[in-house]
């Protein structure tokens, strides 16, 4: 049951995607040297409000933050706190998703507090971006969903990383969590035909050592079990005649 967004839904979850934008423009500025993560996700409460913007991740099944913010070999979902605070050198994800006027949009990037102290992890995140764009370009008019899954994983494993088989992508609309699955791996030509009106969150999740993962204590962070780094970029895209359309970027 993939929905189908008209042209006003399509529309409303485009300006959702350019407000997200417009936020993770300025997390440069807050993701310094010593800042928590909590101070980071408290930041960003006040830009969502500012925006008119509603956290579609605060109360969903008793989370109590409007981001998910992982360091290091935290891969997803890590969670905002006053102790943890983040050092130069460290590898930054922050993944937010938030509705405007009831449609969503969900988006993740990696930041470097400074120069990062493993000069690999350039390449990760080089990787994790290019992994994401090859998935996009597959996001097409009669294509298969797994068309998009087959493409992450070429890319990740050319270049020798792990992709995470835990955690996938979504549909995305009027909710955060919408059909399909969105695998970051698979073979090609699986799954339902692409259509256009269609929407999903697509997000590679990438290590650099092994991809098996675990989840904390806290019931929510997810790290790699070899302790290794991880990446993850997510952006929202609809399916169109006229090709994929990028909502979360400018």
């Amino acid at each position: 049951m993939i929905t189908i967004k008209n042209k006003s839904a399509l529309q409303k979850m485009a300006t959702a995607g350019q407000k997200l934008s417009g936020i993770f423009k300025e997390l440069p500025l807050v993701i310094v040297d010593g800042v928590s993560t909590a101070e980071i996700d408290a930041f960003i409460a006040r830009q969502l409000t500012s925006l008119e913007m509603v956290s579609r991740t605060k109360g969903y099944m008793g989370y109590r933050h409007v981001s998910c913010i992982s360091v290091n070999d935290e891969v997803v979902h890590g969670v905002p706190h006053k102790d943890t605070v983040v050092r130069v050198g460290d590898l930054v994800k922050v993944d937010i998703c938030a509705s405007w006027k009831n449609y969503c949009a969900d988006m993740a990037r990696c930041f470097f507090v400074g120069e990062p102290r493993d000069p690999r992890a350039i390449e990760l995140v080089k990787v994790t971006q290019q992994a994401l764009d090859k998935g996009i370009e597959q996001a097409q008019v009669g294509k298969r969903l797994s068309d998009i899954s087959h493409a992450i994983q070429q890319e990740i494993e050319r270049h020798g990383y792990g992709v995470v088989r835990d955690f996938a992508g979504h549909g995305i609309g009027k909710q955060m969590h919408e059909d399909p699955e969105l695998l970051n791996y698979g073979k090609p030509g699986r799954g339902a035909v692409l259509q256009a009106g269609m929407t999903f969150a697509i997000e590679p999740m990438v290590t650099q050592g092994g991809y098996a993962v675990f989840v904390t204590h806290d019931g929510w962070t997810v790290k790699t079990e070899d302790a290794s780094l991880a990446a993850h970029i997510e952006d929202t895209v609809a399916i169109t005649h006229e090709g994929p359309k990028i909502l979360t970027r400018s």
